[in-house]
């Protein structure tokens, strides 16, 4: 048995876009659904989501054999945590609310077996085939893909120093935060907040560093792809549950 080839990770090397869907909805049968739907990610939430490392595990396990890549986002930039989650076959992670290069390295070194990194060892995890996968402890770092959050105008000020750290393999920006931290809170289409968002783009790709966004609105989407952001995620199942069901009712209340 062989360690599994990352295709996110791969195909953000050769620059090309990467269309996810975020997943709230903490269920493998929500993740089963939406594993053939054609996303190339699907990012499961565990910051702002009531995820546990078993609920993960299992929504790993109704990914599989879908056409998305599985991105986990940890509740924090936090080694015990991100630790949990590669031991159960995570290979790809978007670590929230890094301010700085040192945090940038500190999600790197936590995803990295020693020498390179401090991530804990075990023989028998789920991410090596439960200790299946030939010279696991010196291939699994090649194959996880370490993305950070820049979501604070203090974090947009060093963005090429975050970009810069070796093991980042892309940086998505965080609307939602960031016009929170730029004075403009629940309001990511002022166009204060929109400029930034452009300005981060062409700073990180002057880097050649992917940048990847999340929108709801397929308008943005579109315009952040001509921005030059390459991994988006165009909406979440929770969104699309709510505005689906809101409107499907809505369709039948007056005939009530």
């Amino acid at each position: 048995m062989d360690l599994p080839a990352n295709a996110f990770k791969a195909a953000l090397k050769r620059g090309e876009l990467q269309i996810g869907l975020w997943s709230s909805l903490c269920s493998p049968i929500v993740s089963e659904i939406i594993s053939q739907s054609g996303f190339d990610w699907i990012l499961v939430d565990t910051e702002h989501s009531p995820n546990e490392p078993p609920d993960v595990l299992a929504q790993l396990q109704a990914l599989k054999g879908g056409t998305a890549t599985p991105i986990v986002r940890p509740a924090w930039n936090d080694a015990v945590l991100l630790k949990r989650l590669l031991d159960i076959g995570v290979q790809a992670v978007l670590v929230p609310f890094v301010q700085n290069a040192e945090e940038a390295a500190r999600a790197i070194a936590a995803c990295r077996y020693p020498p390179a990194g401090i991530r804990g060892i075990t023989v028998s995890g789920r991410g090596s085939h439960y200790g299946r996968v030939p010279n696991y402890l010196k291939r699994a770092d090649g194959e996880i893909c370490v993305l950070v959050q820049v979501e604070t105008g203090e974090a947009l000020s060093q963005i090429e120093a975050i970009a810069s750290v070796d093991g980042v393999d892309g940086v998505f920006i965080g609307p939602a935060d960031l016009s929170a931290s730029l004075g403009h809170i629940g309001n990511p289409g002022h166009p204060e907040v929109q400029a930034a968002i452009q300005d981060a783009v062409k700073r990180l790709t002057a880097l050649g560093k992917p940048a990847g966004i999340l929108t709801p609105s397929e308008a943005d989407a579109r315009r952040y792809i001509e921005w030059g952001y390459r991994f988006v995620a165009v909406g979440s199942d929770l969104g699309l549950m709510t505005k689906h069901a809101d409107a499907l009712a809505k369709a039948f209340a007056p005939q009530r």
